[in-house]
């Protein structure tokens, strides 16, 4: 049998476990792996940063329902990298990272870059392997399928340089089959569904799992059949069309307060849901979550003996089964309530996307953003994924762009990951966009265009405002210096644009936005809209998801 470099060996495993991209940042020795991979047909998409490339591989799992693949330099890379690791472990989002080393016969010499990224990685991944040349496809194919089977996470393999540069005999790597996908306990099922059938106020919440999971046909049947009201998270939305009539996303507060059975499909009670608790939730709420993973079941204020392990696919299925023939009675005092609640945030939310001011205000921004693309890109066709990030610009955009389709709609997720923006984009244009994409969403097969909202995080003063701010600190006075959020005055964003050979514009006005937005979402290169909008500084910073979230104080009186 003929030889082969480790390189050689190391991309061949990859082509047969299917991966057909990589996103990473080369250097020696991995560099040979990049280019091994690409003779074989694989894309290779390069990055100018670590973090960022782990950060789109991490979304393209999420995207495709398949591990992405990370490959970096060790030691710095690996640091780097490690961003990645932590924002797929929170997410449960599939993820093979493979990183360098140095030769094996100089460990504990300081050799180049040498670092024990195994010891390191361990306890914040499914499985770390250092790879020998004669173990590369079983140790590809084992960190491939830990990754994907069960919940979804974080996997590594150490490569060192002797391995990716020494020589071997090639051995067959296997396709991995798709995950099995585990039903629930029959008995268990039908305990939920006589809840569901003898709630008074019930209510489905659709998490990211379940457009992870690709559910969103038999979830969007159950919910047709049974009339049940529905809450999707910020990345559930999709799932179901915002568009649905059983969707109270506008009514959340009523709706988590006055629900006394929740069903979950996906979704964790951490502090996007306010961890289940009062006063946010009905403090008599009996809570049936639903998840792949036993451990996640009964934490916070959920009900272990009301939990369902399986896959969301065959467990809504299963309910499905022992629901049929029942719907909801949508005349209840909780629907109307929660109609109420919808039509009065409906209302102030348009008023406040209507007021002009010079700068603009958030709410006027995304307002004038969706009403051009839709007209170029009706909502229902699918065409558009939106990728949001910043506390501000995530929250108060999660309401004003609907999406009709899943998995088209992205942001900084459970780990509340800052800086995930421009590399989820990436993913996302990699995933629906290049030849035979290995992601799919909504009717519309043509390419989909990549809307990224970001906030930078400054709270903006006007120019005069800053430089007196600047001088006082220059002065070493601390009353009207800097301060931590003051990053700067109208930084030229879109001058970014331009020296990438795309295009940038500068905006204030309303026409001026759309007229922008309108030529940048017809252009077929990258384009930054710098959007002046109105100075934050008064406001307090937080997520609104993190209002009154802590319990109310007991009386202690006797």
């Amino acid at each position: 049998m003929s030889s082969s470099s480790g390189a050689a060996l190391i991309a061949q495993a990859l082509q047969e476990l299917g991966v057909k991209v990589i996103f990473g940042l080369v250097g020696i020795p991995v560099v040979q792996i990049a280019e091994e991979a690409i003779a074989l047909g694989i894309r290779f998409i390069a990055f100018r940063n670590e973090q960022a490339a782990s950060y789109a591989a991490t979304a393209y799992g999420y995207l495709t329902g398949k591990p992405g693949v990370c490959l970096v330099v060790g030691g710095p890379g690996v640091l780097h990298a490690w961003a990645g690791i932590g924002n797929a472990s929170a997410n449960a989002f599939p993820l093979l990272l493979l990183a360098g080393s140095s030769e094996t016969h100089l460990v504990t010499k300081g050799a180049f870059q040498e670092m024990d990224a195994i010891t390191l990685l361990s306890p914040h991944t499914k499985i770390s392997i250092r790879s020998t040349i004669d173990s590369i496809p079983e140790s590809l194919t084992n960190a491939y399928k830990t990754a994907w089977y069960g919940r979804g996470g974080p996997t590594f393999v150490d490569l060192p340089a002797d391995v990716i540069q020494g020589d071997g005999e090639k051995t067959m790597a296997y396709a991995v089959p798709e995950p099995p996908k585990a039903a629930s306990d029959p008995e268990k099922i039908r305990v939920v569904a006589q809840l569901l059938k003898s709630a008074k106020a019930p209510l489905v919440i659709v998490g990211k799992g379940a457009a992870y999971a690709q559910a969103e046909s038999v979830i969007r049947k159950l919910i047709d059949e049974t009339r049940i009201p529905f809450l999707p998270t910020p990345m559930g939305k999709g799932v179901l069309p915002d568009s649905h009539a059983s969707n109270i996303a506008s009514a959340r507060s009523t709706a988590l307060k006055g629900a006394d059975v929740v069903l979950i499909l996906g979704a964790r009670l951490n502090w996007i849901l306010h961890f289940g608790d009062e006063p946010k939730w009905n403090s008599a709420v009996e809570i049936c979550q639903v998840d792949i993973s036993a451990e996640e079941l009964g934490k916070n204020n959920g009900d272990a003996s009301l939990g369902i392990v399986g896959d969301i696919k065959v467990v809504t299925s299963q309910l499905l089964n022992e629901l049929e023939g029942w719907q909801y009675d949508t005349s209840s005092d909780f629907v109307r309530a929660l109609k109420a609640s919808e039509k009065k945030n409906v209302a102030k939310a348009a008023k406040s996307a209507k007021v002009d001011s010079t700068p603009m205000t958030y709410e006027r921004t995304f307002d004038v953003i969706r009403e051009t693309i839709d007209a170029i890109s009706p909502v229902e066709d699918g065409g558009v994924v939106y990728v949001s990030e910043g506390a501000n610009t995530m929250d108060k955009s999660r309401s004003a762009f609907n999406v009709e389709h899943p998995r088209l709609r992205l942001d900084a997720g459970t780990y509340a990951t800052m800086g995930v923006g421009l590399g989820y984009a990436i993913a996302a244009h990699c995933a629906y966009n290049l030849p035979s994409p290995e992601a799919a969403s909504g009717p519309e097969s043509s390419r989909k265009k990549v809307v990224c909202l970001e906030g930078d995080s400054a709270f903006g003063e006007d120019s005069d405002a800053w430089l007196e701010m600047q001088r006082n600190t220059i002065e070493g006075k601390s009353k009207g210096a800097l301060r931590s959020s003051s990053l700067g005055w109208e930084v030229g964003y879109e001058n970014i644009a331009k020296m990438c050979g795309g295009k940038g514009y500068l905006v204030r006005t309303p026409e001026e936005l759309a007229k922008a937005t309108e030529e940048g979402f017809k252009a077929n290169v990258p384009v930054v809209v710098n959007v002046i909008i109105q100075a934050g500084q008064a406001q307090k910073l937080e997520f609104a998801w993190q209002n009154n979230s802590k319990k109310a104080k007991k009386d202690s009186k006797l």
